[in-house]
């Protein structure tokens, strides 16, 4: 089963120099990644700049497509008034069975703001104490947002963070 993660980084190039991080945990065979992308929001901007990685995404990447509407529902949807919004609203149901629900476009959404970033991964096979380890030893700092995980795996891991 697939991990949807999303960390959130309170500077805004934490995101991209975390990638690095998990392209090195990849070829180390610590975790798979399916998919990634991230999301930079400097300060001054009225919105985000989101990025597709294609680098870290394997063979059963989620695509582009999938990226725009999750993206486009969590950041730009708001912009666009209600009538927009609403017709969104058929799409997102699609998207409630990896956990992408309106709880978790309402979280994303005001937690991700100017200034931040953050990394959004569709992952498994992590070898998460060793992956944790590794993220550590980097010494970032990053919130965990939202994850599909169990409740005991979610706590695990965030108790691993504020340590």
């Amino acid at each position: 089963m697939a991990t949807l993660t999303v960390w959130k980084f309170e500077d805004a190039t934490a995101a991209e120099r975390t990638v690095q991080l998990v392209q090195d945990l990849q070829k180390q065979e610590l975790i798979t990644v399916h998919d990634a992308a991230t999301v930079v929001w400097e300060q001054g901007r009225k919105r985000p700049k989101t990025r597709q990685l294609h680098n870290l995404a394997g063979a059963g990447a989620l695509g582009g497509a999938f990226w725009g509407l999750l993206f486009g529902l969590i950041f730009f949807v708001p912009l666009l008034g209600l009538a927009v919004g609403a017709a969104t609203g058929a799409l997102t149901g699609s998207l409630t069975d990896v956990g992408i629900d309106d709880d978790f476009i309402t979280s994303v959404r005001a937690e991700v703001t100017e200034g931040t970033s953050a990394l959004f991964l569709m992952t498994s096979g992590a070898v998460q104490d060793k992956v944790l380890d590794a993220v550590k030893e980097a010494g970032l700092q990053a919130q965990l947002i939202h994850t599909n995980l169990s409740k005991a795996e979610e706590d695990a891991l965030r108790e691993t963070f504020a340590e």
